[in-house]
């Protein structure tokens, strides 16, 4: 590929990404688009590029000559992909939200068509989560799985970050104990709908999928699951309380920046971790984005594109840990 676009590359993911895609293609052109590229820090070997998501015209200008597209922002996405795809640039979505994926999903036949490919799910979570649950069904054969994940609440955040982590708050209610690597333990994880909960059954042939989520701080943990309550999410509702909320919480940093995460089907466990799961996100969409031109035109998510012992070897070699249970 000789030029990738990272829309949303100023954010902490975003940065992640556009860095390890100047090392991983040597020569190509690697483009860091933003709304406001005067005020981020640089990403050194890049290109920067002024662009709104939410406008169409922006969108055109910047896909055009683009050989692929990473997105790392949730705004207007399945409208950002219908303009890669039409145009027969490769696509990729960082994002962890169920709707927008499914959108995006929809333009499978459209990708055919031009013959672009369209990878979806390419981050932690949903990502590796999603290739550690598809290797313990495989090794298990059980019809259902389960996903813990462990997040650094320690590591630095962006307000959309944020303001999504707060809406899950208000998701299916339950919990469950999870046993997550070492340092961290057995931890209490609230369920939390992250994307793959919703794709894997389909995905994977199976009847159910589980997706639990907890911090690292047991304080911090603690706070989420109150959020969970019905009086305290209709208070999280409040535009002014929302506000004064996401404030503090972009401010406050009480943990540290490991994270984990874990998939559990029949007797198969498998886990992945190590620290900062902005950099693990960034890292293996960066890595995704260097397939591209080898998958078959068509919209997949990542379960379904790659192999899962392959892949998760590859991405744990840059300083990660993998436990596939064998």
């Amino acid at each position: 590929m000789n030029r990738v676009v990272v829309i949303g590359g100023y954010g902490a993911v975003g940065r992640e990404a556009a860095t390890a895609l100047t090392r991983l293609l040597p020569g190509a052109t690697v483009v860091v688009a933003g709304r406001h590229p005067d005020r981020a820090r640089p990403v050194p070997g890049t290109e920067a590029l002024r662009l709104d998501a939410s406008d169409p015209a922006d969108v055109a200008r910047a896909v055009a000559g683009a050989d692929a597209v990473l997105m790392c922002v949730d705004r207007d996405n399945p409208r950002v992909a219908r303009t890669c795809l039409e145009g027969g640039v490769h696509y990729l979505d960082v994002s962890a939200d169920h709707r927008l994926l499914s959108a995006v999903r929809a333009l499978d036949g459209l990708a055919r068509e031009r013959g672009a490919a369209a990878l979806l799910s390419v981050g932690l979570v949903p990502g590796v989560t999603n290739l550690l649950a598809k290797h313990c069904v495989a090794r298990s054969g059980a019809r259902e799985v389960r996903v813990g994940v462990l997040l650094g609440a320690g590591e630095e955040h962006g307000p959309a970050a944020l303001d999504w982590t707060l809406d899950g708050l208000a998701g299916p209610p339950g919990s469950w104990r999870e046993d997550f690597p070492p340092p961290h333990g057995r931890r209490t994880v609230r369920r939390f709908p992250f994307s793959d909960q919703y794709t894997l059954p389909d995905t994977l042939g199976i009847e159910d999928a589980r997706t639990g989520l907890c911090l690292d701080s047991r304080a911090a943990t603690a706070l989420l699951a109150a959020g969970g309550r019905p009086a305290v999410a209709r208070l999280l509702r409040h535009p002014r309380i929302r506000g004064v909320l996401l404030a503090v919480l972009g401010g406050l940093h009480v943990g540290g920046d490991g994270f984990a995460v874990t998939a559990v089907a029949g007797t198969a466990r498998a886990a992945f971790g190590g620290h900062r799961q902005s950099r693990a996100t960034g890292l293996a969409a960066a890595l995704l984005a260097r397939r591209l031109p080898d998958l078959p035109a068509g919209v997949r998510h990542v379960e379904q594109a790659v192999d899962p012992v392959e892949f998760l070897t590859e991405l744990a070699a840059h300083g990660f840990t993998l436990d596939l249970g064998e």
